[in-house]
């Protein structure tokens, strides 16, 4: 795998099949310029070291054997069978895999594999500790294959990288490195457990609160139920619930009502709208109501609070 042989002549190309159309690319080129741009690819908190980029359109058969860093591989044509740690696997289009530190693997094929693959390691000087730890359980523990992953962020991300033919869509050298980074970053989410848990979890707990927070915002002038709101959100009542006592230690009526007094306040301070319209654009149910709870929150009534301030 580590050799580009002689199928790999000047000029080279390949068609790869793709939702019904033909992607010519330039392999030799593509695979020279991610040695010479992308060998140390980074963004903040994230850094890695790699030991060599493969594009090679008919890679052969090679000896069992292992590594001391990840090399992970997309099939982009042609079938075979891999081995990891005595377990085969099915190579064929749109298959990705990943050869971890220290595990013995071997890939076998008849006619050749069109295959990417990337070889490397996280810079423990540049990457933060969580993601370090999520790399370390990688190599532990990770998924060995991701089977028909043509379309997920990683297959993408390898596309992109390639140079095409026609030229068209092609990544100006100055965005390689930072969609090598992406690439390999990506390989967290495709083979490992923690990054899966993480986005079904709090990241996307964190994204709902967001989005209901938002939701309240824009329409403080409407009644604004918990139902109304887990609607709109497609979650259920008791779930958005949980979301607002979790996240911001707060209960959604108390977070609606808070919403609504310093919305109020902003415009007692910024227009000439009557009491009583100010109650009815934040959503109060009646002067009464509005002037009882400004008063509690704000420490004196509305009208006391713009004739303080705007004064």
């Amino acid at each position: 795998m580590l050799r580009t042989d002689e199928f790999l002549h000047n000029g080279a190309m390949a068609a790869f099949e793709k939702a019904g159309e033909s992607y010519m690319y330039h392999y030799r080129e593509s695979e020279k310029r991610l040695h010479e741009l992308a060998m140390l690819p980074s963004q903040p908190g994230a850094g890695f070291r790699v030991h060599y980029w493969g594009v090679n359109p008919r890679l052969q058969s090679n000896p069992v054997h292992r590594h001391s860093f990840f090399e992970i591989c997309y099939v982009l044509g042609g079938e075979g069978e891999y081995t990891d740690d005595g377990v085969e696997f099915e190579l064929r289009q749109g298959v990705q895999f990943c050869s971890r530190p220290g595990i013995t693997h071997q890939i076998r094929t008849k006619k050749g594999l069109t295959l990417l693959y990337a070889a490397f390691e996280p810079d423990e000087a540049t990457t933060e500790e969580g993601l370090l730890e999520a790399w370390r359980e990688l190599a532990d523990k990770g998924r060995v294959l991701a089977a028909d992953s043509g379309g997920t962020a990683s297959a993408l991300l390898w596309e992109s990288l390639l140079l095409r033919e026609d030229d068209r869509g092609n990544l100006p050298d100055a965005a390689v490195a930072t969609t090598a980074c992406a690439l390999l970053l990506s390989f967290l989410a495709l083979f490992g457990e923690r990054e899966r848990r993480a986005a079904s979890g709090p990241r996307q707990d964190g994204a709902l609160l967001r989005r209901a927070k938002l939701y309240v915002r824009d329409n403080l002038s409407e009644p604004l139920s918990l139902g109304d709101v887990a609607a709109y959100l497609n979650v259920s009542e008791r779930h958005l619930s949980r979301l607002f006592g979790a996240g911001i230690r707060e209960s959604f009526t108390d977070y609606i009502r808070g919403e609504r007094v310093r919305q109020a306040a902003k415009l007692l301070l910024e227009t000439d709208l009557p009491i009583k319209g100010v109650a009815e654009a934040t959503g109060f149910s009646s002067v009464h109501y509005f002037t009882r709870t400004f008063a509690r929150d704000m420490a004196m009534p509305p009208g006391q609070f713009r004739r303080k301030h705007r004064g």
